[in-house]
């Protein structure tokens, strides 16, 4: 039997504000086995951030269990999950989040950098994810030289650089106006359907029906 790359099982995510506890997820249970592409779709204040937060390493549920690609998350310390999130995960987001001052092949090649590649290899495959994104004329531009959609697919090439088993898309179009959000959709179908497990959280409805399954959030539980 395949092993999920997302486990979650009845997770719960408390905020503690002082004299009230705020609860952002509620017993939540969901699986993504590799290769199917889902869309957790809410209104704002429905649970999308902590789910993406909790999904992405960057947070631990109060209660519950997350495996990440077969790895019992909670018995990792913080180097741990930094190591595991370098892996397994290419994060894309609303606001790109591309170092300014940079060009976009440094931009690519940074998560690398982190893994400890050597710099030759490194450009190799920054330059390489750059030209698969039809960006190979613009590996030499920085963030302000380029367009918001080419900002998002630098983005995406630089989530796919470390070969990940998951890319985590947390937004993707919300700074985009139509055709580049679209474009950047159209890119992540083409990604599904090269093999890649792709999670898209978003609050449009249009931009979840480009997923082949959508997770409904309301009040920090599943609706649907």
């Amino acid at each position: 039997m395949t092993v999920p790359i997302i486990s979650l099982e009845r997770v719960s995510r408390v905020y503690d504000m002082g004299r009230v506890a705020v609860p952002a997820l509620d017993d939540v249970s969901l699986g993504v086995q590799p290769g199917e592409f889902v869309a957790i779709v809410g209104p704002s204040g429905s649970g999308k951030s902590t789910m993406m937060n909790i999904l992405g390493c960057l947070d631990r549920p109060t209660q519950g269990a997350y495996r990440l690609a077969g790895a019992a998350v909670a018995k990792l310390d913080d180097d741990g999950l930094a190591r595991l999130r370098s892996r397994s995960i290419g994060f894309v987001f609303q606001s790109y989040n591309l170092l300014p001052r940079t060009t976009a092949l440094e931009n690519v090649a940074a998560p690398l950098l982190y893994q400890g590649v050597g710099r030759a290899e490194r450009v190799r495959r920054a330059r390489a994810a750059l030209e698969r994104l039809g960006l190979g004329d613009r590996v030499d531009h920085e963030p302000t030289e380029l367009s918001g959609g080419q900002q998002q697919r630098v983005a995406v090439a630089r989530a796919l650089v470390t070969d990940p088993a998951l890319i985590l898309a947390d937004e993707p179009t919300g700074n985009l106006d139509s055709h580049a959000g679209a474009e950047v959709i159209s890119l992540l179908r083409e990604l599904h359907g090269a093999g890649r497990t792709i999670v898209l959280i978003t609050h449009d409805p249009d931009v979840a029906s480009s997923a082949d399954r959508q997770v409904h959030l309301l009040d920090g539980r599943i609706a649907a």
